[in-house]
């Protein structure tokens, strides 16, 4: 097994990559380091793929993936973690904002220090007000919801033991929480290392403001996901049953009344003309649905093998 696996999302980086590939190399070979760099390109609609494509030739540790189209970060990093062979796997972002100075370090971390996963914090940002501030607030809820005592959740350089990458699977935007996932898999020693963050020197921004709004989504998903996906019935089948049961107690009272005050000769409303029995019927009805929900969501998990297909257009340098 080889010391080092570096995987590097790319979406239109074309610039920076040949500066980028140039600086990892004189860090391995300074430090006598075997490695692998595997460049997973997603989508790009410049000439990324063709600037990989030139590395490789030059370097045979260069290796890509080259995707038919885009498909995300947490697409890349996952193709990207079922073909690395390192030790120690390291992801780092393409836009020259992480240094690759910082991976002997994290390789240490790992190697000597017994992390499973290390993160990089960017305590120095060299980003807008718009951004850090959202940013500070969105790893202030993370941290309370995960229990993860980390400052920066988002920050892509990371390291990690391979069999951690081995048995995690990430999908959609979930690559914000890989130490979460990671965790809920029985992978909870996480370290922290504060790491340079560099000013953007090729190329724009690729997030939007509207990644917080997802980001506190996919939050809520990923929670969700890893506490109930082995055991939905948990969750649907006691909501569903704490419904039926308000629904039932509430028209079993209806109708008590009904037949007591008619027993009594009193005056009394039908059933049908109160608005409450038919909040009633309403909450036995849902509390059915959620518990027929449960069922059939413990039934397509006990026969879930479905893992995430990318159409990947070449491979190089994969043996």
């Amino acid at each position: 097994m080889i010391q080092i696996s570096v995987i590097i999302p790319v979406f239109n980086e074309q610039e920076s990559l040949p500066e980028l590939h140039n600086w990892i190399q004189r860090v391995m070979e300074e430090n006598a380091f075997s490695y692998e760099i595997i460049f997973v390109n997603d989508g790009s609609t410049d000439r990324s793929w063709e600037e990989i494509c030139k590395l490789s030739k030059l370097n045979p540790s260069v290796k890509g993936v080259n995707f038919v189209r885009n498909y995300g970060k947490s697409a890349a990093l996952d193709i990207g973690f079922g073909k690395a062979q390192g030790e120690v796997v390291i992801t780092m972002d393409a836009d020259m904002q992480d240094s690759p100075d910082e991976i002997p370090h994290l390789y240490e971390m790992v190697v000597i220090e017994g992390y499973e996963i290390v993160s990089g914090w960017k305590k120095k940002r060299h980003d807008p007000i718009t951004k850090t501030v959202p940013s500070r607030f969105f790893n202030w809820v993370t941290r309370i919801i995960s229990g993860i005592k980390l400052h920066d959740f988002n920050c892509g350089l990371k390291a990690y033991q391979n069999k951690v990458v081995k048995n995690i699977h990430i999908y959609g935007e979930m690559h914000r929480y890989i130490p979460l996932i990671a965790k809920w898999n029985g992978f909870s020693n996480i370290g922290e290392k504060v790491v340079e963050h560099r000013a953007r020197k090729y190329g724009q921004t690729k997030f939007g403001i509207e990644r917080f709004l997802n980001g506190f989504l996919d939050l809520i998903s990923v929670s969700f996901v890893n506490r109930y996906k082995k055991k939905p019935m948990h969750f649907f089948g006691s909501l569903g049953t704490v419904s039926f049961l308000a629904g039932f107690i509430i028209t079993s009272w209806l109708i008590f009344e009904k037949v007591y005050g008619v027993y009594r000769g009193f005056r009394v409303r039908d059933i049908t003309d109160q608005p409450l029995f038919f909040l009633a019927l309403v909450a036995l009805i849902v509390g059915v649905q959620l518990f027929l929900t449960g069922f059939l969501a413990e039934m397509m998990t006990s026969n879930n093998s479905r893992k995430a297909d990318y159409n990947i257009d070449e491979e190089i340098n994969f043996l």
